[in-house]
């Protein structure tokens, strides 16, 4: 793999980590399958492509995105908790929706964004080369992200989110608002998705209609690889573990299509997207088995 392969990797790896921690938000501390991320990316991507498309300022377009990514969450919550809808139903109802929206908010099926200053342009200092650049400063956000989760997480709200998706009968018996508490956390994992979605789409010159597809999917095989190669139950060690599982995810992808020796191509990457999960959820367990055996003969 050349050094451009390897950046480009990086830089796709470091944006799907914030779709990481707000599927680690919802799936593992919420305990909420929640699939809107498959529409609140692209309603990010929307939203950030229109503005700027517009004249409006990339940063002010991304804050934005981050907004509606918000009050996608927040919905998908308030069906779940208000209206007593099943929690993988209303968040398939909105994933549902969100097509449509996005279709409303770009107005055609893509927004084209190759001559529009992005957020990286607008910090590309002369010296400094583009596919060199968005690695450094995704990293910056993504660290920003982290460090974020972990500090809301461990105040006294952030415990309340926690005890709810843990056990949300011993939280309504201590005085805790879970259903408040469920909003919240769904509102900031939509929110860190959308934000993705709309640094994606100003990578990637433009926003699509189809650019949400799967996403759940990555976002799951990145906390479950994380989980795999760095188990962990502190918060601090478990969002590290997101971050790193999106990255290496996205390194494997690259390796196995740009790898001559086995020879798969771009139609395959959902079929090596299934293979790194099923090794990531055998793995634990093969553990397991190799060290019970070990200790055994000892």
């Amino acid at each position: 793999m050349s050094l451009y392969s390897l950046l480009g990797a990086l830089e796709i790896g470091l944006i799907f980590s914030l779709v990481a921690l707000g599927v680690l938000i919802s799936f593992r501390i919420l305990n909420f399958p929640d699939l809107t991320v498959d529409g609140s990316f692209p309603l990010g991507g929307a939203v950030a492509a229109t503005l700027i498309a517009h004249g409006q300022d990339p940063f002010l377009a991304t804050l934005c995105a981050m907004i509606a990514g918000a009050a996608a969450g927040f919905v998908t919550g308030w069906l779940n908790v208000r209206l007593k809808i099943m929690d993988l139903l209303a968040s398939i109802l909105m994933m549902i929706a969100l097509y449509s929206i996005n279709l409303r908010v770009m107005g055609a099926p893509n927004v084209p964004l190759i001559t529009e200053s992005t957020v990286f342009t607008m910090i590309q200092p002369a010296w400094l080369p583009d596919y060199m650049l968005r690695p450094l400063a995704l990293l910056v956000v993504v660290l920003a992200a982290k460090f974020g989760v972990d500090w809301f997480f461990s105040s006294q709200y952030g415990l309340a989110l926690r005890a709810t998706g843990a056990n949300p009968r011993m939280a309504r018996a201590q005085g805790i608002a879970t259903g408040r508490a469920t909003l919240a956390g769904m509102a900031l994992s939509n929110a860190l998705v959308a934000l993705a979605g709309s640094l994606f789409a100003q990578t990637q010159g433009g926003s699509d209609i189809s650019m949400g597809i799967g996403t759940i999917v990555i976002g799951l095989a990145a906390v479950i690889i994380g989980e795999s190669i760095l188990p962990a139950r502190r918060l601090m060690l478990t969002t590290l573990a997101a971050v790193l599982g999106a990255i290496l995810y996205r390194f494997f992808i690259a390796l196995a299509l740009n790898s001559d020796f086995i020879g798969l191509k771009a139609q395959d990457l959902n079929l090596v997207t299934a293979v790194l999960v099923t090794v990531a959820l055998v793995l634990p367990a093969t553990r397991k088995k190799l060290f019970g055996r070990k200790n055994g003969r000892a």
